[in-house]
């Protein structure tokens, strides 16, 4: 007996294939076992049709185009023993198929290879069909042409290999299509009605489209005079949706050499020659491709935004839900878009302090030495204390030590925060309101919201820089003046009260309201112009550093005289030193006192201390973005300047990811592809109700 069942084995062996496990990885394994059930009868672990659907298709993904339950067809694909149940070496065996380079048509291959002998009978494949279409499908004639150059004639059909399988399903959708519309076109003159259209694409190529097309198919026939749609707008269509990763590559690359991101119908196919061997896109083409993506913005220049509406199959309509359900109403959708905008304003806010808070550290002694240069008063060099910013160095390190260097940093660190969280908010919410739909904002505009950011910081600056200043000189007041106290940031706060606290405060809104105003659209067209920032092209740390640095430069000299009044207000007189009284008196005094060139003392440092502190901060602001990134952020979504993701940069070792791209191949046959109930004893496709040689009651 033992040796009838050997022989039984090795025969089955040779016919079927060895069943040895496949070597997993960690991970598959534990994929496995966080999974899988015990059997009842024999104690084995093992996964049911629902417990592999949650194997390879996680609950967070997205599937509001193919749905979670339509993966079950894959079970078929594992379960290569027909027992109803997956072991873990079936489970290998599904893993190392989905390692496979051509793991998409392979799949498909062994789900229509009934008998797992290699080939594909007609019998099966048209049975499996007619299992799994839905009942309104449009039908589909098995002995037209095309399908008898694949399978034979109806008295010559004949098995299909890997291969042959492969390039039949390749061409699937392109007859689907085709008899569709002879169907629909009654009348035979090459037309039919847009809405048939669009049917015809809802049932062939749903699972592949954005919400957008699936919205705007009946538009098709606008590309023309016309208010029919031509067979060659079908197939024009047809052969656009079908090399989309070749149109986004198209579109990225013409959009990278655009200035302001955006292309035209004729950069498109002058690039679209530039990227092919031959002229791949037609006219016909390029116009539906532009018609789709220019329905929201019809100015004929688009971005890569526009086109992802098109390209990109899990853009969704904003009224839906993660799962494509509607959600309940207006106020949940703007409910959770301000959770998400709280959250991120929230990250951005805690990267820029901790980034604004480096660079102000690491400029500091700069900014202290620009304090102590600009508070020197006296028109004779012999009365000053400091030669130049270089002997001010010097001495300070001398007098006080290297922690000299750092009087009243704390302050400094403390009021960077709300600084620059203020200034940048202000700058790009005014930007955002004075921009045009084209992206364009007139110069004027760019100043006004430079100079509303600057105005708006003071609330917050004017009190820490008093306090600041105040610590940075007593350093040398103490040097100067035996037995003078050494003063407390809380002590300055406390003697100051709070009007004290903003003594200053119009000095400080004249310096930093044209400083922002230089400052940020210096900067902005530095990154573009200079450096060709677009929507679709990133600038690297190096380039920004440079361009924050370089439009620092003009903004901190030019506002030197106010920065000088501004310290003379804040600094507490001394004896013998002039008190000022306000704005204009501290400027006709210091004219009269010491000249012009008073005006500009301490602008080499600040010049010194804004450039690297703006490239501090901005190298900060990148690391910290790389290492901590936003929650819910996806890391490939990251970008600058509003450009849009990779329409297809997503790992394809996971499960789900091959196992999604195998089921698009099979919705080309019927969008209602797994969706046959499996039910709690099903046991292979031989078993489900109309099968040929199934069991019947």
């Amino acid at each position: 007996m033992s040796k009838v069942a050997t022989v039984k084995e090795v025969v089955k062996e040779k016919l079927v294939g060895s069943q040895e496990p496949e070597q997993l990885s960690a991970q598959a394994k534990a994929r496995f076992n966080r999974h899988a059930v015990k059997d009842a009868e024999t104690g084995e672990l093992c996964l049911g049709p629902e417990q592999f659907i949650d194997a390879i298709a996680p609950h967070a993904e997205d599937y509001h185009k193919i749905k979670r339950e339509q993966y079950s067809i894959l079970f078929h694909v594992a379960d290569r023993t027909n027992k109803g149940k997956i072991t873990l070496a079936d489970w290998g065996y599904f893993e190392n198929i989905l390692s496979k380079p051509d793991a998409e048509y392979e799949i498909a291959f062994r789900l229509f290879d009934i008998d797992r002998l290699g080939t594909v009978k007609y019998e099966d494949f048209r049975r499996l069909y007619e299992l799994n279409k839905a009942p309104d499908s449009i039908p589909f004639d098995w002995n037209c042409e095309w399908a008898k150059l694949y399978i034979g004639g109806k008295t010559k059909r004949h098995d299909m290999n890997y291969q042959q399988f492969s390039q039949m399903l390749r061409g699937l959708q392109g007859e689907r299509v085709r008899q569709a519309f002879q169907r629909f076109d009654v009348d035979a003159d090459g037309f039919i009605e847009p809405e048939e259209f669009a049917t015809i694409i809802k049932q062939t190529a749903s699972h592949k489209l954005s919400d957008h097309l699936l919205e705007n198919l009946h538009t098709l026939c606008n590309i023309a005079q016309g208010s029919k749609v031509s067979y060659a707008n079908v197939r024009a269509f047809l052969n656009m949706i079908n090399e989309m990763d070749l149109v986004e590559l198209i579109v990225r690359r013409a959009c990278t050499k655009s200035k302001d991101g955006r292309i035209t119908r004729a950069e498109f196919l002058n690039q679209a020659a530039k990227t092919t061997r031959f002229s791949l896109f037609t006219p016909m083409e390029a116009d539906i491709l532009f018609h789709f993506a220019s329905l929201d913005e019809p100015s004929g220049r688009l971005s890569l935004r526009d086109f992802t509406k098109v390209l990109d199959a899990t853009w969704r309509r904003r009224d839906e839900g993660e799962d494509g359900r509607a959600l309940g109403g207006e106020h949940k959708s703007m409910g959770q878009n301000f959770l998400a905008q709280a959250v991120e304003s929230a990250y951005n806010f805690g990267l820029g302090s901790i980034a604004g808070a480096f660079g102000a550290f690491m400029v500091y002694p700069i900014d202290l030495v620009k304090t102590r240069m600009q508070n020197q008063r006296g028109a004779d060099p012999g009365q000053r204390l400091y030669k130049n910013s270089i002997d001010c160095f010097r001495k300070v390190v001398q007098n006080e030590g290297f922690r000299g260097l750092y009087s009243g940093v704390l302050p400094q660190l403390v009021g960077v925060a709300p600084e620059k969280a203020i200034k940048l908010t202000v700058n790009d919410l005014v930007r955002g309101w004075m921009t045009d739909k084209q992206g364009q904002i007139w110069w004027a505009s760019e100043l006004f919201a430079g100079g509303a950011a600057g105005g708006c910081q003071v609330v917050f600056t004017n009190p820490l820089e008093i306090v600041k200043i105040r610590l940075q000189v007593q350093g040398e007041v103490a040097k100067s003046v035996e037995g003078a106290p050494k003063r407390s940031a809380m002590w300055i706060v406390r003697n100051l009260g709070l009007v004290g606290l903003y003594k200053g405060a119009s000095a400080c809104l004249l310096r930093d309201v044209p400083f922002s105003a230089i400052y940020f659209p210096t900067y902005s067209h530095l990154k573009k112009d200079l450096f060709g920032e677009s929507a679709t092209k990133k600038l690297g740390v190096l380039q920004l550093l440079t361009a924050g640095a370089i439009a620092g430069m003009p903004a901190a000299y030019l506002t030197t005289p106010c920065d000088v009044i501004k310290t003379r207000l804040q600094v507490e007189a001394r004896k013998g030193d002039t008190a000022y009284t306000g704005l204009r008196h501290a400027a006709r005094t210091i004219w009269k006192e010491e000249g012009f060139r008073a005006f500009f003392k301490g602008g080499p440092a600040r010049i010194f201390r804004s450039s690297p502190q703006f490239g501090f901060t901005l190298a900060a602001y990148e690391l910290l973005q790389n290492m901590l990134p936003s929650p819910g952020k996806v890391a490939e979504a990251k970008s600058v300047g509003g450009a849009v993701p990779t329409l297809k940069e997503q790992s394809v070792d996971s499960p789900f990811y091959r196992s999604r791209n195998a089921l698009k191949i099979l919705l080309d046959l019927d969008g209602n592809f797994g969706r046959t109930p499996l039910g709690p004893n099903a046991q292979g496709w031989k078993s489900l109700p109309g099968w040929m040689g199934a069991k019947t009651a």
